[in-house]
């Protein structure tokens, strides 16, 4: 039995750098957001459906997605991107289904970035991990990175979970305020944690 911690953070927290160590120490890690990427890349399973409810117009002339045009749809009309949300997600949580059923470590990775804001997510996971900074950490972040102005960055921030529900929801937490070899450090201790309490776990229901 592989059990699964559910990795989430909001932008510009270094989720991705927390995603990359762990796969770098040897655990598995599932990419929602590469998930979600292949299921509308050409032929994706998505394809069809999508299509079907939003027309041609949100493709190209050779049939490929035009991502940019969706994405601005979505954002001008909330029921277009509640439609989307209910194409995509039951999709996505069957196709990482089958990527989990595929593991035979003690413990793997997913790392869902709506981990909180979706919660149909969490029933993929045994466990949440959060990693957190302050909001002002987020927007020098993603300012220096990117360089969006704050009140774009600020938008958002306010359309993903707010930090208290994050924590809320945490059974972990790695605090990312200082330098990336920190996080290293301490994705290393939890990775030796995790590894303890799941072999644990595996060996009593087993």
């Amino acid at each position: 039995m592989t059990f699964w911690v559910g990795l989430t953070g909001g932008i510009g927290s270094g989720k991705s750098q927390a995603a990359a160590e762990f796969l770098y120490l040897g655990v598995p890690v599932i990419d929602v957001d590469a998930v979600s990427r292949e299921l509308t890349a050409d032929n994706g399973k998505a394809l069809s459906a999508i299509r079907a409810a939003f027309g041609s117009e949100v493709f190209n002339h050779d049939g490929r997605l035009n991502r940019a045009v969706l994405r601005d749809l979505v954002f001008r009309r909330p029921e277009a991107k509640t439609r989307l949300e209910s194409i995509m997600f039951p999709l996505i949580l069957s196709e990482v289904r089958v990527l989990q059923e595929s593991c035979v470590t003690v413990y793997g990775i997913i790392d869902i970035p709506l981990l909180i804001e979706k919660p149909a997510f969490l029933a993929l996971v045994d466990r949440v991990l959060v990693i957190d900074v302050s909001e002002q950490t987020q927007i020098e972040r993603v300012r220096s990175r990117s360089g969006l102005k704050t009140d774009e960055i600020e938008r958002i921030m306010a359309a993903q979970a707010c930090r208290k529900e994050r924590l809320l929801a945490a059974d972990d937490v790695l605090t990312n305020e200082g330098i990336s070899q920190a996080l290293a450090a301490k994705v290393r201790q939890l990775h030796g944690y995790y590894q303890s309490r799941f072999s644990y776990l595996s060996r009593v229901t087993s």
